[in-house]
């Protein structure tokens, strides 16, 4: 018979630097010192959510829990960043033994720790979603699938069903019933491709972005010391952002937090918004369910919105069932109220939101303090004319992020080549940069190399220039038109190899700039010059990086990161924002206009095909009037064109409906008749 005895820590009267009392408000404080256990915070937008998880963090190391042994979950590594920069203030120390960062992030630490339980080298290359769309087209040709003739989904459509799967944790043919109704017959074949996808990753020692979550995940339950080692490590873990994790983030916090039950998790059920990308909203709602004795904390201060804003946000947000009950309460004072603005057709409400911002401009408002919100990016096309003919600057948050451009994944390319001679993506991409080189010479040329490679690693083990070597043994298989150039491809590989260059990523870009791969930016791209300066900049970039290992694992995973890059429509300083709802979450403005409030646009016609799909959209709804801080302006067109129909009469959005009119301030447009 056995029982089990705790030990309870000792350790001196503890002395705190910080007035916590002070610095925090009765419902942070009360967070923020929160006794041992499962917590869920419910903070309401604007309620000082990160200054509550900066403070706990700080509170925790003041009561004597060592840095290392807190865990602290994010979903960017900006505000990791951000947080650990505020707590190293707060106490006057810095914290390199914290773990903080993104789940991916995290994810990469610990695999690069026990890659090979796994059947992986800790060298394994982090494919991005370029990378893994090549590997998905391989796969699809080797099956010899006969694409035309099935309709067969392409491989960026495949990747994101594999992603759908792995994040959700349901079986591939669910989702393609769910999701994908029309290659839901192909679900035996698409699955033979998921399989062979994943057997190419593990023998060429890489992973994709889910692989770090999936795979960690798998670790942990596959593998009882290392399990109970982690578990063991982290006796508390926080978590931001819990409303957008999926199912699999979900798990992995839970295993975490299996024996200390010492979790802590942040977030706004009103702000989940990410459904359609795999986040489940029962994850925050089902907590106390998961952890019955876990306690629940509201922080409902606003400190961002005036109350006449706060009040339209808590009746928007009133309707939805599934939700944890609050209400904001402001600590500015009073306002004007939100304006609705019932415009004739959207080259009306064009008009309207250009005229104002002008308006606004004068009075002594930036333009960058404002911004245009909508459910969809063709919701503003008429305004981008509108704003284009007034000569108003305006940046739109959309297009191909900086990291995933060819001429970026080119010169990297080397790198990861270098790091890595497994990896066959890189070494494809690189050998089709030559002439006369495409995608079968590739794969002819990558057996050849492989072999090279295997034989020059045998001959002796430490070989200096081990790629170099291979890609030269490589010469007499190269296509004549090549053979000048693949001389230039090992000369570069050579030279990257040799020492004070291989472990340095900036000095390596600078090589490659310094090859022939200037002249293949003149002969292939317009804007070469632009693109070089790109290079120019990602060799500065690299500076801040010890290894080239290091640089690479934080290129995939700034790659990975769902929000897209700012596209600046002209060269201004002072630009007015343009955005869809999604991309503006966490963000917040001065003034704020949210348009295309039609019944059919948000909610989106789709969205009212369930409950579940009109509760998120009254969430984003919710979210498109808290990022106001002063002034809120809900607009909508009568009129409408339809595709093949002509005009049409709008109704107003349901969400509109919701706020009561005295909450709201309408004003009715119309043209000033300058002919009396």
């Amino acid at each position: 018979m056995s029982r089990e005895y705790v030990l309870q820590p000792f350790r001196a009267l503890t002395h705190l630097q910080i007035d916590y009392v002070r610095e925090l408000n009765e419902q942070q404080f009360a967070a923020v010192t929160a006794p041992p256990g499962p917590s869920l915070v419910i903070a309401g937008a604007g309620s000082g959510k990160t200054r509550t998880l900066t403070f706990r963090v700080a509170y925790l190391l003041e009561q004597g829990i060592p840095a290392d042994r807190i865990l602290l979950l994010t979903f960017t590594n900006k505000a990791a960043k951000e947080m650990m920069r505020r707590v190293a203030d707060l106490l006057g120390q810095e914290l390199a033994t914290l773990w903080g960062g993104t789940f991916h992030a995290i994810g990469n630490r610990v695999l690069r720790q026990h890659a090979r339980l796994l059947g992986y080298e800790r060298d394994f290359t982090i494919m991005d979603r370029e990378d893994a769309r090549h590997l998905i087209t391989t796969c699809v040709a080797e099956s010899e699938i006969d694409v035309k003739a099935a309709r067969f989904p392409k491989a960026e459509v495949l990747g994101d069903i594999f992603s759908l799967a792995v994040n959700t944790h349901k079986p591939l043919p669910e989702i393609l019933n769910a999701q994908y109704g029309h290659f839901a017959q192909l679900a035996p074949q698409i699955t033979d491709i998921q399989q062979r996808y994943a057997a190419r990753k593990l023998a060429t020692n890489a992973m994709d972005f889910d692989d770090l979550l999936a795979l960690w995940l798998k670790l942990l339950k596959a593998n009882e010391e290392v399990r109970e080692h982690y578990q063991r490590r982290f006796q508390f873990i926080l978590v931001d952002e819990y409303q957008d994790t999926n199912k699999l983030q979900s798990d992995l916090i839970d295993l975490l937090a299996e024996r200390s039950q010492n979790v802590m998790v942040v977030g706004d059920d009103a702000q989940s918004i990410y459904a359609w990308r795999g986040a489940n909203f029962q994850n925050i709602l089902k907590f106390p369910e998961r952890y019955p004795q876990a306690k629940i904390y509201k922080i409902e201060t606003n400190y961002r919105s005036t109350p006449e804003i706060l009040n339209a946000a808590n009746a928007a947000i009133a309707a939805n069932t599934e939700q944890f009950a609050k209400k904001l309460s402001p600590a500015r004072k009073a306002g004007q109220k939100p304006v609705l603005a019932v415009c004739n057709d959207s080259s009306e409400q064009a008009a309207f939101v250009a005229q104002r911002v002008l308006e606004l401009r004068e009075e002594g408002m930036a333009l960058d303090k404002m911004a245009v919100l909508y459910r969809s990016h063709f919701h503003a096309l008429e305004l981008q004319l509108e704003l284009t003919n007034r000569n108003i600057p305006f940046s739109i948050t959309s297009g191909i992020r900086f990291f995933e451009q060819a001429h970026i994944k080119d010169v990297t390319a080397y790198l990861k080549l270098v790091t890595n001679p497994h990896d066959e993506l890189s070494f494809k991409r690189l050998a089709q940069l030559l002439p006369g080189i495409g995608g079968k010479g590739a794969e002819r040329l990558w057996g050849e190399f492989r072999k090279r490679e295997t034989e020059v690693h045998r001959a002796k083990r430490e070989t200096k220039e081990r790629v170099a070597r291979a890609v030269q043994a490589c010469a007499a298989a190269v296509p004549k038109k090549a053979t000048a150039a693949w001389a230039q491809f090992t000369a570069t590989i050579s030279q990257l190899e040799a020492k004070g260059v291989r472990d340095n990523a900036s000095e390596m870009i600078r090589h490659v700039l310094k090859s022939n791969y200037e002249d293949h930016l003149k002969e292939t791209y317009t804007n070469y010059r632009s693109r070089l300066e790109d290079l120019e900049q990602l060799a500065i970039f690299a500076q801040q990086f010890n290894t080239v290992e290091d640089f690479l694992t934080q290129l995939a995973l700034l790659t990975n990161i769902e929000a897209e890059s700012e596209q600046p429509a002209s060269k201004d300083d002072e630009q007015l924002r343009l955005s869809t709802i999604h991309q503006a979450k966490g963000l917040e403005f001065d003034v704020v206009f949210v348009i295309m409030l039609c019944d059919g646009l948000f909610p989106s016609a789709r969205s009212l095909e369930t409950p579940e799909g009109e509760e998120e959209e009254r969430r984003l709804m919710y979210v498109a009037i808290t990022r106001a801080r002063n002034e809120l302006y809900l607009c909508y067109p009568i009129i409408r064109a339809s595709y093949g129909s002509g005009d049409f009469m709008q109704q107003p959005s349901r969400f509109l409906e919701e706020i009561p009119k005295d909450l709201i301030e309408e004003w009715n447009l119309k043209p000033l008749n300058l002919y009396g």
